[in-house]
């Protein structure tokens, strides 16, 4: 059985001292590929370290609507020539909007729009974040396609909306991603669209260092060997075979990222 993460945080401090122990406990849960976010280019250098270390790691290039602010006139282009420099880098993110810890709106909504015109003009795929803004969201994304007469395609990450939410992006093309929020007591909303999504556009992920699913909930750190753990309790959510679910999230992750198994 083989399992693709799609959403990992592998440069952040907590794992520095032991990621080779953690690369062998993912080998060992069968996590064959993994992509690897972007919070801010600074971290391009770091995260391309990590990847070159471990060949299975693909990754992206972007700036995370809670760090727009940091956005400035030359940040397009750095994102763009990043993006065009390494072949390992397979997408723009994560990227989106996120009203449930920030306020300046207006400049997350150009932040966004202005880093899905580098991944129209590189065709890359994006990776959107949206927390508490999933309307908006839709709105940007609709006005994309009816001004420029483009679709983006990318995944909406550590999904947490509703049916009705999850139906406006499955609308839009998009692949919706799962994380351990799917494993979580209460995330009725979220499980019942783990249910409902079609499996051609469904993606696993663990956003890891963060949100680690049920049973390692108490523990100080999510990592990729975790994303098992999502993908079981999908199957479950779905009365499928954990089997199936890896096979269609692995099929999918290597569709949208251009990914070879």
């Amino acid at each position: 059985m083989q399992l693709i993460d799609t959403h990992v945080h592998l440069n952040f401090d907590s794992f520095q001292p032991d990621l080779a122990a953690v690369r062998s406990r993912w080998q060992q849960a069968g996590v064959v590929r993994l992509v690897h976010s972007c919070v801010h280019p600074e971290e391009f250098s770091s995260i391309q370290s990590i990847a070159r270390e471990f060949p299975e790691i693909s990754f992206a290039v972007g700036l995370h609507p809670l760090d727009a602010q940091k956005w400035n006139e030359d940040t397009a282009d750095k994102i763009k020539s990043l993006a065009s420099s390494d072949s390992n880098v397979v997408a723009i993110g994560e990227m989106g909007l996120d009203f449930y810890k920030a306020d300046n709106y207006q400049q997350q909504y150009m932040v966004f729009e202005s880093q899905l015109a580098i991944a129209s003009e590189l065709d890359l795929p994006v990776i959107i974040h949206c927390r508490d803004a999933a309307s908006v969201t839709r709105e940007v994304l609709q006005k994309w396609r009816s001004l420029k007469g483009e679709t983006v395609r990318g995944v909406m990450h550590c999904w947490g909306g509703t049916p009705e939410e999850t139906q406006w992006f499955l609308d839009l093309g998009f692949y919706i991603s799962f994380s351990g929020t799917v494993t979580f007591k209460n995330a009725k909303a979220i499980q019942s669209s783990a249910a409902m999504v079609s499996s051609d556009r469904l993606l696993i992920e663990t956003d890891c260092p963060f949100l680690a699913p049920v049973p390692k909930r108490g523990d100080r750190r999510n990592e990729p060997a975790y994303v098992l753990y999502v993908a079981e309790q999908v199957a479950k959510l779905r009365q499928e075979t954990t089997e199936a679910i890896a096979q269609a999230t692995t099929q999918n992750a290597c569709k949208l990222f251009g990914l070879s198994i």
